[in-house]
């Protein structure tokens, strides 16, 4: 799930993920990060035995239930906040859910999730994933074997959440002009950035470089630990892909097996990360757009969906469509919406229903697309993904370009991408005011470390499929898995890819070299 950090304007992130990306569901349909607690009677361990607690309030917070046949148990581990210097007594909280099936026979350990983001909860991933392959979730063999752990990484979520932009910023960074072509409009977005830069950099100081990837890489090596196995099992989806790679480069000896679904190329640097994203995004649309030409049954803006969608956004710069809350329907949430629809192909049907209507001045379609990307909730709140995004991204990031720089990758990648480029652009310059010192994750081999299976979708708007063989190559263990699909990520969507994945998950075996699984 790749989110970049629109999170503080022009949208994409995520999901969505700046160098390193970020996602939208592969975790939870219409799921929000509420950051409440997940609660556990005993104190929070350290490099320890989890101290378990029963906790099926959690699914039925979620979704109104628990799953049949499984037991939810939760737990939270304190890690050093600063693992460079982790004797001070400074701490994080990581909160943890464990989810056993009642059948399990032959268990081979734990299997932590991470969907992605940053800013993704793996709490709220693990509880919609165990209700089974009928939902979409993961399979039946593989919740049979494993204990399921969904973990929120530091400042996400249930763990000490990050907060620090305003609902009435997020409101106005998302709907803001995806490409604020005159001087007047770039100048707004830029000072909405170093507004929210000020807020994140006053309530959090000289912690925000703590938000890293690579220290939340080292929180997971202490989660392995607390749950009892010797070696890490893991499945992360975009931007998890990147963290589950920081972990194999840190720990390889740690490692028995790594699904990296939806990669992160480590190597690129801030804007080639975000160039990547513009093409993919830019790839993505054009898929869907010759969807519709193919299906004109179910896409009403058939006859030429890319021109559809750019009236929509031209006529909303002059006269925006109100919406029943009182938001109005101008550029930036259209765009968001568009972005939104894309990380599924289900998405396509709703996005081209959604801007049919909206040329008959009903925005609805376009707010629930948008909000879904957002996740933003009927009373105007906002979970703390894009505020967890933020941190993460420009923690990692120590390249961002200049304001100037920025000016000026817009005004080409408007050329280049003509409906994702100059977003992807001015989408870097969080970044580039973000304050404090930062911390960049490692981008090199996995010495030591076992096969590593790397899956790559064709049709990946966010985490495009070129990055596959760069991450598997990187890290030189790794074997590339390609399915020939649409949508951001591949597991668990198709027979081939779960036999594979979970043939390698199971019984450590490495997928055939090259295998390439079909769309349907």
């Amino acid at each position: 799930m790749q989110r970049r950090s629109r999170s503080v304007i022009a949208v994409l992130a995520a999901v969505l993920i700046v160098v390193a990306g970020c996602t939208v569901p592969t975790f939870a349909p219409n799921g929000s990060s509420e950051a409440g607690p997940v609660t556990s009677s005993g104190a929070p361990t350290t490099n320890g035995t989890a101290d378990w607690q029963p906790c099926p309030e959690v699914p039925k917070e979620l979704v109104g239930q628990t799953a049949p046949g499984m037991t939810y148990d939760c737990a939270d581990v304190s890690v050093p906040r600063d693992w460079n210097n982790p004797n001070n007594g400074e701490t994080y909280s990581i909160a943890m859910i464990r989810i056993r099936s009642d059948k399990q026979q032959g268990r081979i350990g734990s299997l932590l999730l991470n969907p992605g983001g940053p800013g993704g909860s793996g709490v709220e991933t693990a509880v919609y994933y165990t209700f089974g392959e009928a939902f979409g979730g993961l399979p039946t063999e593989v919740m049979n074997k494993f204990d399921i752990i969904g973990f929120d990484p530091r400042g996400v979520g249930r763990s000490d959440p990050v907060k620090c932009i305003s609902p009435a910023d997020q409101d106005k960074s998302f709907a803001a002009p995806p490409d604020p072509s005159t001087p007047a409009e770039f100048e707004q977005f830029v000072a909405l950035n170093k507004k929210i830069a000020s807020d994140c950099g006053a309530k959090y100081g000289d912690q925000l470089p703590l938000f890293s990837t690579e220290q939340a890489a080292r929180d997971m090596d202490s989660l392995r630990q607390a749950v009892g196995d010797d070696k890490l099992s893991y499945i992360g989806w975009s931007y998890g892909t990147l963290l589950g790679a920081t972990y194999a480069q840190l720990f390889p000896k740690n490692v028995r097996a790594l699904v990296l679904d939806g990669a992160i190329d480590p190597k690129q640097n801030f804007i080639e990360g975000s160039e990547t994203q513009a093409k993919g995004f830019e790839r993505a649309f054009t898929n869907f757009t010759n969807w519709c030409k193919a299906t004109p049954d179910k896409c009403p803006i058939a006859a030429d969906a890319r021109k559809a969608v750019t009236d929509a956004l031209a006529a909303a710069a002059t006269k925006p469509a109100p919406g029943s809350d009182g938001r109005q329907a101008t550029p930036g949430w259209i765009f968001v919406a568009v972005i939104s629809s894309l990380y599924t192909e289900s998405g396509w049907a709703k996005l081209a229903d959604a801007i049919a209507e909206l040329k008959q001045g009903n925005p609805k379609g376009v707010f629930a697309l948008a909000d879904q990307y957002a996740e933003r909730k009927p009373d105007g709140s906002y979970s703390n993904l894009f505020d967890a995004n933020l941190a993460v991204n420009c923690a990692d990031t120590n390249d961002a370009p200049t304001i100037d720089e920025v000016r000026r990758l817009q005004g080409q990648w408007r050329t280049k991408y003509p409906l994702f480029g100059a977003a992807l652009a001015v989408g870097m310059l969080p970044c580039a005011v973000w304050p404090g010192e930062r911390d960049p994750y490692p981008a090199g081999a996995a010495t030591d470390a076992p096969p590593i299976v790397v899956v790559g979708t064709t049709g990946d708007p966010a985490t495009p499929y070129e990055n596959t063989a760069d991450l598997a190559s990187m890290l030189g263990v790794g074997h590339v898995l390609t399915w020939e699909g649409e949508g951001h990520t591949a597991y668990p969507s198709t027979s081939c890819i779960v036999k594979a994945v979970d043939g390698y998950l199971i019984d450590l075996k490495v997928p055939q070299e090259g295998l390439r699984c079909p769309a349907k």
